[in-house]
C-alpha cells in the first residue's frame, strides 16, 4: 500500500505483523522487493513516498508520535544528515555485518547500504577517444574547456563526489577542482543525470559526471530516442591506477527510525533487501551494484567491465557534506 506523504497525518499503525516505510526511491526494484518480503514473512508493508527533505521534515516533526520504522533513502549524505538530528537508531544484525562491507555501512549501525551506485565519466563514442580520459581530478584540465556536462550543485550526487575530494585531499585541492571544472562547463548545470546524456548524444559537451544505473535505465527505456542516446554513450570508471583511490561509490542505504514502532519487523526488512534474492532484483531491475559483497552484479553491469572501487568509509561524505557546498558556492559552479 502506497500513501504519500500529504496524507501521512492519517497514517496510524494499529497492526502489529507490518512495518512502515518512509522511502525516497521510486523504482520498480522496490515495488516488487515489498511484496515479495510480505510473500516471504506475511508482514504488510505499508509505503509513505515523497522527496528526500520532506521526508526528514516530517520525520523531525513527528518526533516519537511517528509511525515510521523504517527510513529507506539515497546517497550517504541523507542517511549521515538524519543520523546526526536523531531520526535513527543503531541496531546489531550478524547477517548484515558478515554480507555488508564496513566502508557501506555506519559504524554504530544506524544506517546499511542495500545497493551502490557508480559516480562515472561518459562519452560520446563518435568524438572521444576514452583512451584521453582518466581521473576526475583532470576534468578541471584546461584540455576540457566547453566539454564538461554535469547537474547542479544542488545535485547530492555532485555534493558527496566533491566530499570525496575533500577527504582525500583536502579542501584547498578540492576547491581548486571544482573551480576548474566549472571553468569547463559546456553549458550551465541543469537537469538530471539522463539529461546530460542526452546532450551528449545532441552533440553538446564531451564528457557527462553521471551514475551509472542512469545509463542502465535508458538502455532500457521504452522512449526509442533514449535507446538510441544510451547506444552513443560510452562508460569510463575513473581514478583506476595503481596509486589512485578507485571510482567514486555512493549508496541507497537503509536505517531504523529512532521511534520505531515494529523494530523487528524493520530489522527482518533491512535483512530481506540485502539477502541474495533482493540484491538480485535491484540488480537486474534498477541497475545499480549489489551492496552484499557475496552477490554479483548483473550480465548487464558486468558488460561494462570490472572496476577498482574508493573504498573511504563513507560516513566520511556526510561529514564533508556541508564543507562541499559551501565550496560550490564559492567557485559559482550553481
Amino acid at each position: 500500500m502506497k500513501i504519500f506523504l500529504s496524507m501521512v497525518i492519517l497514517f496510524v499503525s494499529i497492526e502489529a505483523n507490518e512495518v512502515n516505510i518512509y522511502t525516497h526511491r521510486h523504482y520498480p526494484s522496490d515495488e516488487i522487493l515489498f511484496k515479495k518480503f510480505t510473500g516471504k514473512t506475511g508482514i504488510k508493508v505499508n509505503v509513505v513516498q515523497a522527496n528526500a527533505d520532506q521526508i526528514m521534515k516530517r520525520l523531525e516533526e513527528e518526533g516519537r508520535y511517528t509511525p515510521a520504522d523504517i527510513l529507506l533513502t539515497v546517497d550517504v549524505g541523507r542517511l549521515t544528515y538524519a543520523k546526526e538530528r536523531g531520526l535513527l537508531q543503531p541496531i546489531h544484525s550478524k547477517f548484515l555485518e558478515e554480507v555488508i562491507p564496513i566502508n557501506l555501512r555506519d559504524r554504530d549501525g544506524s544506517w546499511f547500504a542495500v545497493t551502490k551506485r557508480a559516480r562515472v565519466l561518459v562519452y560520446n563514442i563518435d568524438s572521444v577517444d576514452p583512451k584521453s580520459l582518466s581521473t576526475y581530478e583532470s576534468l578541471a584540465n584546461k584540455e576540457y574547456k566547453g566539454s564538461i556536462l554535469t547537474q547542479s550543485s544542488s545535485s547530492i550526487y555532485n555534493q558527496s563526489l566533491l566530499a570525496s575530494i575533500i577527504a582525500h585531499s583536502g579542501r584547498k585541492e578540492a576547491k581548486a577542482w571544482a573551480g576548474g571544472v566549472r571553468s569547463n562547463f559546456a553549458r550551465k548545470p541543469t537537469g538530471s543525470d539522463r539529461d546530460q546524456m542526452r546532450a551528449l548524444a545532441a552533440g553538446i559537451g564531451k564528457v557527462a559526471i553521471v551514475n551509472t544505473y542512469y545509463v542502465g535505465q535508458l538502455l532500457n527505456s521504452k522512449s526509442f530516442s533514449d535507446k538510441a542516446v544510451a547506444q552513443m554513450i560510452g562508460i569510463f570508471f575513473p581514478n583506476q591506477g595503481e596509486n589512485e583511490r578507485g571510482t567514486h561509490i555512493n549508496i541507497s542505504g537503509v536505517g531504523v527510525t529512532k521511534y520505531a514502532k515494529h523494530r523487528e519487523n524493520a530489522i527482518k526488512f533491512i535483512e530481506f533487501l540485502c539477502s541474495p534474492e533482493a540484491q538480485k532484483v535491484f540488480t537486474s531491475v534498477n541497475y545499480e551494484y549489489p551492496a552484499n559483497k557475496n552477490v554479483a552484479p548483473s550480465k548487464l553491469l558486468q558488460s561494462w567491465g570490472s572496476f577498482k572501487e574508493d573504498s573511504i568509509e563513507l560516513y566520511k561524505l556526510g561529514q564533508y557534506n556541508a564543507e562541499a557546498v559551501k565550496i560550490f558556492n564559492e567557485v559559482g559552479w550553481y
